[in-house]
């Protein structure tokens, strides 16, 4: 079996959970934790990436350039990682991280949007930094498309390129026939992050381990967005029966969440991760979380089901930047129905 290259993203995806208030204290905490497990990358940003603390995304406890810093510090053996989205971030931001500490980006872009990733794809592999292609909500394009998508990144130089289930929609077979067409399509190795809004981000890390992936996402406890990420004590132990081989030692990763992270999350009075029926009809619609807040007040204000809302958004290929189209959602909804809007 081949060997899998771990990335944790606690202090990343996992800061949506706690409002993006992790402070350097924290970072240090768990990077230590991490790095002592084995952890092959360590991701450190605003859960919206470099420049995501703003009005728009919620603001960061504290600067996350500092925060690189901290990481990068404390780090002896792990490799520290930023998202850059296109349009959120700009190269100053990544160079300032590249100074700080971080080798490794991790450029994300919509599914048919590869192409905005140029300039920070190219600039990153001049700074010499690791280049990761992060392709977000696969399962909104076909497989022809994701391996399209995925070699424009592979030919502006990208080391690895991603397959993210950004809105945790895909089952097993899905995530194994993609990874499988990129691995067939491409000469840099492939990657999945997993969520969980399905309940099924561990069997999906599987099969994307199955299909011959090199790197796998992880999350304390399963931090993250929507219902979580795959957690990483859990990708651990279950990578280790599968067979494979990963530098992440099992008891240090379990003390990373169960005496590290997860108290620190409990501290700041944040719940820790949970499928309720918002993140299972978040990943059954096949949208973004942050749609949300946004559904439940568009439905209660025309009277409508939320998860119809949802469900009718899924449909109409609704993509993050596209908010202000749910009020418009719910109203047509609202007028199929017969209401008074």
């Amino acid at each position: 079996m081949n060997k899998l290259f771990l990335t944790d993203t606690s202090l990343r995806d996992g800061s949506h959970s706690v409002s993006h208030q992790y402070t350097s204290e924290d970072v240090e905490k768990v990077v230590a934790a991490l790095d002592d497990a084995g952890i092959d990358i360590i991701e450190v940003s605003h859960g919206d990436g470099l420049g995501g603390s703003s009005l728009t995304y919620g603001f960061s406890a504290e600067n996350e350039l500092d925060l690189v810093s901290i990481a990068a510090k404390t780090a002896k053996r792990s490799k520290i990682a930023v998202l850059l989205v296109p349009g959120i971030a700009t190269l100053d931001l990544l160079e300032e991280a590249h100074r700080r500490g971080a080798s490794v980006v991790r450029v994300a872009t919509h599914i048919t949007e590869a192409d905005v990733s140029e300039e920070y794809i190219k600039a990153a592999k001049q700074m010499g930094m690791f280049t990761v292609g992060f392709l977000m909500m696969v399962h909104m394009a076909d497989i022809d498309k994701l391996v399209e998508q995925a070699l424009i990144m592979e030919s502006y130089g990208a080391d690895v390129i991603y397959a993210t289930d950004s809105a945790g929609a895909l089952l097993p077979d899905d995530v194994y026939a993609r990874v499988a067409a990129l691995k067939k399509a491409l000469h840099v190795p492939v990657g999945h992050h997993a969520h969980d809004n399905l309940g099924c981000a561990i069997a999906n890390s599987l099969a994307a381990a199955k299909a011959e992936a090199t790197y796998i996402d992880g999350s304390l406890g399963g931090m993250g967005a929507g219902a979580g990420n795959a957690a990483t004590e859990m990708l651990v132990g279950a990578l280790k029966k599968s067979g494979y081989e990963v530098n992440a030692d099992l008891f240090k990763t379990m003390d990373a969440a169960e005496k590290v992270l997860l108290p620190l999350v409990v501290a700041k009075g944040k719940p820790l991760p949970r499928h309720d029926s918002n993140s299972l009809i978040m990943g059954y619609a096949g949208v973004y979380s942050s749609f949300m807040l946004h559904a439940l007040k568009g439905a209660e204000r025309f009277g409508v089901d939320v998860r119809d809302v949802l469900i009718e958004l899924g449909k109409r290929k609704a993509v993050g930047g596209q908010e202000d189209w749910i009020i418009q959602v719910a109203y047509d909804l609202a007028k199929v129905a017969g209401k008074s809007v």
